[in-house]
């Protein structure tokens, strides 16, 4: 077991950290897990969850990006020009999106030193997509930045 404030491996029977004096609480039935560890698994599974649902406008408008073309009446240069240029650049952005929280949700359940950052990130980006986006923003932001969560996350991915 780790020390939940500063990290340092606890020997069995210890009370207190040796390094910074912390209480220790020893689990009953074995060696107790910290939040993040006992939310990463499912966090990184709702990410890939959330990505892949993410890459399916993205086909469908890069798609229609490229038949807009066909379908636009008359001559006009900047209808042509504009219309399939603006639907490729939306179903890009949420490819990039898509294929982002994948990687991060790999990245978390494989517990890669960058994934915590960019998890964060996405997480506030995220926000603003209600509700689903918003429940999903919420649940990273407090499962990754608890008080202890850099540390233990610093732990885990060294120990992966």
């Amino acid at each position: 077991m780790f020390c939940n404030q500063c990290g340092n491996e606890l020997q069995p029977g210890y009370n207190h950290c040796p390094k910074c004096g912390r209480a220790v609480s020893w689990p009953k039935g074995g060696l107790a897990q910290g939040r993040l560890q006992r939310h990463l698994r499912t966090l990184g599974i709702l990410w890939i969850i959330v990505g892949a649902l993410w890459l399916v406008p993205s086909v469908g408008l890069m798609t229609l990006g490229g038949l807009t073309r066909l379908v636009i009446p008359g001559s006009e240069a900047l209808a042509h020009n504009v219309g399939p240029f603006v639907m490729f650049l939306l179903g890009g952005s949420l490819l990039v999106v898509g294929v982002g929280g994948i990687l991060v949700g790999w990245g978390l359940m494989h517990r890669q030193p960058w994934a915590r950052m960019v998890a964060i990130i996405l997480g506030i980006i995220i926000l603003f997509h209600p509700p689903f986006g918003t429940a999903l923003g919420i649940y990273t932001l407090w499962v990754l930045l608890s008080d202890e969560g850099g540390i233990e996350y610093q732990r885990l991915a060294q120990s992966a």
